[in-house]
């Protein structure tokens, strides 16, 4: 997975400084990526899926209004074609547009991000595969374990930024996604247990995350709930452990948080939001324990980075202090709409698509409970973990969750396995209900890599990292006995 060619960088430098003088802001993103998937089903290794991309995306702002054009002809002409065509968009937009953009952008950078360990070079696929049979070969011989797979997605993207204000911002990212999934069935009912971790970082991550010897414990999980009994109904204490925590963070937090959403653009397709500008700085959307952060700076988290896409350089703020809610989810250009302040969000799937208001790294900061204490203090509850299935409205406010894994806790003590856990509540009511946090030790880094919004489409990375919460009288209850 190659390096951006010197000879490459130098002449989309030199087209980016040619047109510093035309009285308007440009920037220039170029992305190159590469992905390889591999795997293998009842060890037998599947076809590797690689996928190559590369190109540019032009952004002019001109009389106030800004526009976009894409190419993947990387020659002179190529550039200048799109060049051009943004500065026609931009113009025919004339009094129409939405706002006046400034004509300049602050000042310059230079900067560089890099995953760390990403300059690696990466084993061939021969050397994971052997790893992948390896675990696969692993898996217990079971009438009852019909399917089971272990796979490995990398991902390597080399993104160069460059704009009119003399800004250079060059970011390597390198994503790893180890996953494990077994399937058990007794001729009437299924139970599937899975196993993921989404991290950026070196060859190293895949061994550190888990992966190896890991599939043993994923199968014997699947047949203790192919017998376990279904999910009683009724209010418990809920206790989510990390895996789960991403996924409530992600769709009750994270989207109804976007400015972009909050200002209606994304309600044709993705929704809108039950907040509202005004709730900014007074909404008491959680328990005082409820801390959340926008953290573009964990080394190892799915979607850190120096500067988001439209080169705002990257801090760690916080969202929702005290369980009050503090900023929004938004970018440069949701920030001057709104006249809110936001943070660096403004992010883009690919080379062909705009930057847009996307959470990034979004995380819930630790507490002061550790795990033993934490169930310790529950005396009907339920603790759910890996999140099999979601249902939410389009304003993110009412939901309904699924997991794949579900054990009881009776007078502070785990009982039972249950299978088919599920529970549902509303967002603006749910975080209240928040009544302990883990503390750093029951904290994981995880992430999702398929996280779709905007028109057009873009599919894109979200890093979360949590701790394992508690919540005080939930509605639960089981599916299909």
């Amino acid at each position: 997975m190659s390096q951006i060619p010197p000879p490459l960088r130098q002449s989309l430098s030199g087209f980016a400084q040619a047109r510093q003088g035309t009285g308007h802001f440009h920037s220039l993103r170029y992305v190159q990526q590469h992905s390889l998937g591999l795997s293998v089903t009842r060890n037998i290794v599947d076809p590797a899926r690689r996928q190559s991309s590369s190109g540019v995306m032009l952004c002019v702002r001109v009389n106030g209004n800004e526009a976009f054009a894409a190419t993947s002809d990387l020659t002179e002409a190529g550039l200048l074609r799109a060049y051009e065509q943004a500065v026609q968009l931009a113009q025919a937009i004339g009094a129409r547009g939405l706002l006046n953009l400034p004509t300049t952008q602050g000042a310059g950078v230079q900067a560089h991000y890099s995953s760390p360990g990403a300059e690696q070079p990466l084993p061939d696929a021969g050397q994971w595969l052997e790893l992948l049979r390896s675990e696969s070969a692993q898996v217990p011989r079971h009438e009852r374990l019909v399917n089971w797979s272990a796979g490995l997605r990398i991902n390597d993207r080399q993104q160069l930024y460059i704009d009119s204000t003399g800004s250079e911002i060059v970011t390597h990212k390198r994503l790893f996604y180890p996953h494990l999934d077994v399937t058990a069935f007794d001729g009437r009912q299924s139970q599937r247990r899975t196993w993921s971790v989404a991290r950026q970082g070196n060859n190293e991550l895949v061994h550190a995350s888990g992966l190896v010897g890991r599939i043993t414990q994923v199968a014997e999980q699947a047949l203790q709930l192919l017998a376990a009994p279904n999910t009683p109904q009724g209010p418990r204490d809920l206790l989510l452990m990390p895996d789960q925590m991403i996924l409530q963070i992600h769709e009750s937090i994270g989207h109804p948080l976007e400015m972009d959403r909050i200002l209606g653009d994304e309600r044709n397709l993705a929704g809108t939001s039950f907040v509202t500008q005004d709730m900014f700085g007074s909404y008491q959307y959680g328990s005082p324990l409820l801390n959340v952060s926008f953290d573009p700076l964990v080394d190892d988290e799915l979607a850190s980075y120096s500067h988001d896409d439209e080169g705002l350089p990257a801090h760690k703020q916080l969202l929702i202090e005290d369980g009050v809610l503090k900023r929004p989810l938004g970018g440069a250009l949701s920030q001057a709409r709104s006249g809110l302040d936001g943070v660096a969000n403004s992010r883009a799937c690919d080379w062909n698509r705009p930057p847009i208001d996307r959470m990034a790294n979004l995380n819930i900061e630790p507490g002061a409970h550790n795990l033993a204490q934490m169930i310790g203090n529950i005396e009907h509850g339920i603790l759910m973990a890996t999140n099999r299935s979601w249902s939410i409205d389009q304003a993110r406010n009412k939901f309904q969750f699924g997991c794949e894994w579900g054990q009881l806790i009776e007078n502070g003590e785990l009982a039972g396995v249950v299978k088919n856990p599920n529970y549902r509540g509303i967002s603006s009511q749910f975080w209240r209900k928040l009544s302990a946090v883990g503390d750093r030790a029951t904290f994981e880094v995880l992430g999702t890599p398929n996280c779709g919004k905007g028109e057009p489409y873009q599919s894109i990375t979200t890093g979360h990292a949590s701790p394992a919460c508690a919540f005080e009288q939930i509605d639960v209850f089981g599916g299909q006995a």
